[in-house]
């Protein structure tokens, strides 16, 4: 049936959990179309930007989820997520509805839905885009759900971008582990392609342009920044690109090699660098491997 605030387009009270890079300017966004929001965050101190802008801080999950009509979850990692929804689920009610736009994979997605009480809707909803596109609301939703479910939330999940229904539920989860595997691949396809570059004695400036024009254009307009000035700011963490490449690995019923060795050159990135920087930091990984 959905929540009342969808057939009204009235306000809708909101819980948010999560308050990471991405989480943070997507609640702000939600606060700013005029809903009532209430956020939680593991690290308390989080929620001061929120609050100051008008949105209520609870100290629990349960706490957040307990007068809201709509839950919205953005975590890090299946694990994170379970451990949210564990100290949340006694305040679940039925008629609420569940919204997960972390990127966790079909499996939690089933396994969440499993623990819920009776007449609770769970809607996966996996973002596409950093933080750039969440504090503008151009993100892409991929949402699995049902048909109904998904006209009732889609007013909602406009506010954050383009919501987009990949089919039933758990098919937003599994369109995104797909995407983010296309993500892993092109940054390192792009790093061995400036090694071999280098190799032969390209001139990089030169080469990136070439790049550009390329299948590998939107990963070099993307990242071309960072590469340039070896420095990687997080907009995608490096952290959670090997996460869902490895989601990837675990999910997929044959052997990956691709995705596989994606994988490893991450992995390699990850034991190299201090602190979690973007993802595109494995470009300077695979530059300073062999091929140097």
């Amino acid at each position: 049936m959905g929540p009342a605030w969808a057939k009204e387009n009235s306000v809708a009270k909101l819980a948010f959990l999560g308050l990471g890079l991405m989480g943070t300017p997507m609640a702000t966004r939600l606060l700013e179309a005029g809903h009532h929001v209430t956020v939680w965050n593991r690290t308390a101190g989080k929620t001061a930007p929120l609050v100051e802008r008008g949105a209520v801080a609870a100290e629990t999950p349960g706490a957040a989820v307990a007068g809201a009509d709509t839950v919205i979850t953005m975590l890090a990692n299946p694990e994170a997520l379970d451990q949210v929804l564990s100290d949340a689920l006694d305040a679940v009610r039925p008629g609420q509805v569940l919204i997960d736009m972390s990127t966790v994979g079909p499996l939690e997605i089933r396994s969440i839905n499993r623990r819920l009480p009776d007449h609770v809707t769970l809607v996966d909803a996996p973002v596409r885009g950093s933080v750039p596109e969440a504090t503008a609301g151009r993100l892409i939703i991929y949402v699995g759900a049902t048909a109904a479910d998904f006209e009732s939330v889609r007013p909602l999940l406009a506010v954050l971008g383009t919501p987009h229904h990949v089919g039933g539920p758990g098919a937003g989860a599994a369109t995104k582990v797909v995407v983010n595997l296309t993500l892993g691949v092109g940054i390192t396809a792009l790093g061995e392609a400036l090694a071999v570059g280098r190799t032969l004695g390209l001139d990089r400036t030169t080469l990136l342009d070439v790049l550009a024009e390329s299948p590998l254009g939107p990963t070099v307009h993307a990242k071309r920044a960072n590469i340039e000035a070896e420095a990687y700011p997080p907009n995608f963490k490096l952290s959670l690109a090997l996460k869902d490449l490895r989601l990837v690995t675990r999910l997929a019923g044959e052997e990956l090699p691709i995705a596989a060795a994606t994988v490893g050159w991450l992995q390699q990135a990850a034991e190299d660098r201090a602190g979690d920087p973007d993802f595109s930091a494995v470009v300077e990984t695979i530059l300073a491997s062999r091929f140097h």
